[in-house]
């Protein structure tokens, strides 16, 4: 029987499916349910229990309209939303390395539960896996007027569910076979950003010693631009923007708030940023738990002692293209108004129309805003974390394929079934092309012995960024080994003074670099 004895109490969990050597415990509390007297609190330690705690199905997810492939659903009185799902090795050695996973979803949706984010692949590498659920939208990032941290309604709640997560894990996963000196803390998209935040704030420092971060999204609000958002939702829920007046609108009427706010700048292109991804919350600089942009953070040597990973995919925005959570952008005039919209040199506008010969106006404005949101901000992070002296690998995803007559892109999320070892599962069968063929399942193993090696020994198997530049070559590029020799052949074909035409976002770098430009307007 695989049983585990934890500070709040005993837990059973089960054998994984796809193999038997793991166990997997799901739904195991680290704090409690964050509402009645707890709204909007910081999280509380989860109520100890009696006899043993049924741990074999996953927990109910954070407040949330998105319904995702495989995953639970919100229902309005679903309150034990602060849980955790343990992978590990059934008769693992003890003090082994743990990977603490953050998932992405601009900062409203996702759940630990998602087909994606099973550990078993990666807890077969000799891991043990933390997959959790966090406080999303307003319950998580929203600001709450009158709410001081000292009053017990911080900002940032959804930061400090992942460090009472992380406190769990230091104190409690030597219990299942992981080392809690070993612990490394990953995510992708907001969670990425997630993972920078906590890797330059006070209260996270020592809880984790490496991080992972694919695709950390450049979202950080001011409190002037916190407070206007809350004043935006409170007014579409029909309630003051006071902290009584939030706590009397029930989760179910901000998330429906949250989501005409949304709309409503999607509708107006006269919106301004927000027109383009109406993704209204993230990370607040609270002068408590976080002071500035994890960027400036990390340029200041902030997190120094914590060794990063960080990944970017080649084409990032184009996922959010197709699935219609973008503006569409496909007329000069418009593309124009979206430079103006974000303060980007016509310049800067016509180097990538160049490096794409015959693209549409869309694809320059998807590629123009894979950098500005996504690829720029991880490659700056990383660079200046390594300037400040901190140990830093970087890589770029940039596998593509063709199906049935039809291009599949190396785009946002992507990446994330392969460093998991989840291309099997149906569910995200529509990111990365169908099925996959030998070639993937070859580049999934090396992606995921890329995540094992830096978990273990801080190696994922090639060279770290240079220390005083912070931007040397050693930039891991993954692709499948059949593309990796095309791009050779076309290296070789360029000759020693010529070059192969670049890929979307390859080329990109040096354009930003010369920009020298905030990344997103305030």
């Amino acid at each position: 029987m695989d049983v585990f004895t934890t500070k709040s109490g005993t837990v059973r969990g089960r054998r994984a499916d796809r193999d038997h050597g793991i166990v997997v415990v799901r739904g195991l509390p680290y704090a409690a349910p964050p509402f009645g007297a707890l709204r909007f609190r910081e999280p509380q330690p989860p109520q100890p229990w009696d006899g043993v705690r049924d741990c074999t199905e996953f927990g109910p997810v954070a407040p949330q309209s998105a319904e995702l492939t495989g995953a639970p659903v919100w229902s309005p009185g679903d309150e034990d939303v602060l849980t955790l799902n343990i992978w590990a090795p059934a008769h693992g050695p003890g003090d082994l390395p743990v990977l603490v996973w953050l998932h992405g979803g601009a900062y409203v949706f996702g759940s630990s539960a998602q087909p994606d984010f099973d550990g078993t692949a990666l807890a077969g590498e000799g891991l043990v896996v933390v997959t959790l659920n966090s406080r999303l939208g307003f319950e998580g990032f929203g600001h709450v007027p009158d709410a001081q941290e000292s009053a017990g309604f911080p900002d940032n709640r959804g930061l400090l569910d992942q460090i009472a997560a992380l406190e769990w894990v230091r104190d409690n996963i030597a219990a299942f076979g992981g080392s809690p000196h070993r612990v490394t803390l990953a995510g992708q998209s907001s969670g990425a950003t997630s993972v920078a935040c906590l890797t330059v704030a006070d209260r996270a420092r020592g809880l984790f010693r490496r991080a992972v971060l694919h695709s950390a999204v450049n979202a950080f609000a001011s409190m002037e631009q916190a407070a206007r958002t809350t004043a935006e939702v409170a007014a579409e829920a029909g309630v003051p923007a006071t902290r009584a007046g939030l706590l009397a609108a029930p989760p179910e009427a901000l998330v429906a708030a949250t989501d005409r706010v949304c709309a409503r700048y999607a509708q107006d292109p006269a919106s301004g940023q927000r027109h383009y991804d109406p993704a209204i919350y993230g990370p607040v600089a609270d002068g408590a738990l976080l002071t500035a942009d994890p960027l400036e953070a990390l340029a200041a040597g902030a997190g120094g002692a914590v060794e990063l990973l960080v990944c970017h995919t080649t084409e990032e925005y184009w996922l959010l293209d197709a699935v219609g959570s973008s503006a569409k952008i496909t007329t000069e005039e418009q593309l124009a108004f979206f430079a103006a919209d974000f303060g980007l040199p016509a310049w800067l506008v016509e180097g990538h129309r160049e490096r794409l010969p015959d693209a549409r106006v869309l694809d320059v404005y998807l590629s123009l805003y894979s950098g500005l949101l996504f690829a720029e901000y991880s490659s700056r992070l990383a660079e200046a974390h390594a300037r400040a002296g901190g140990r830093t690998f970087l890589a770029r995803f940039d596998r593509r394929r063709d199906r049935a007559g039809q291009r599949v892109r190396a785009w946002h999320c992507a990446d994330i079934p392969f460093a998991f070892g989840n291309l099997h599962e149906e569910s995200v069968h529509f990111l990365v092309g169908g099925p996959p063929g030998e070639a993937d399942e070859e580049l999934s193993r090396r992606m995921t012995g890329a995540w094992a090696g830096f978990a273990a020994q801080g190696d994922p198997g090639w060279d770290p960024l240079d220390g005083p530049a912070g931007s040397g070559a050693a930039v891991r590029v993954w692709r499948t080994a059949a593309e990796e020799e095309t791009d050779a052949a076309r290296r070789a074909a360029a000759g020693p003074a010529g070059n192969p035409p670049p890929g979307p976002q390859d080329g990109f770098r040096d354009l930003w670099r010369t920009a020298g430009l905030p990344l997103l307007a305030p």
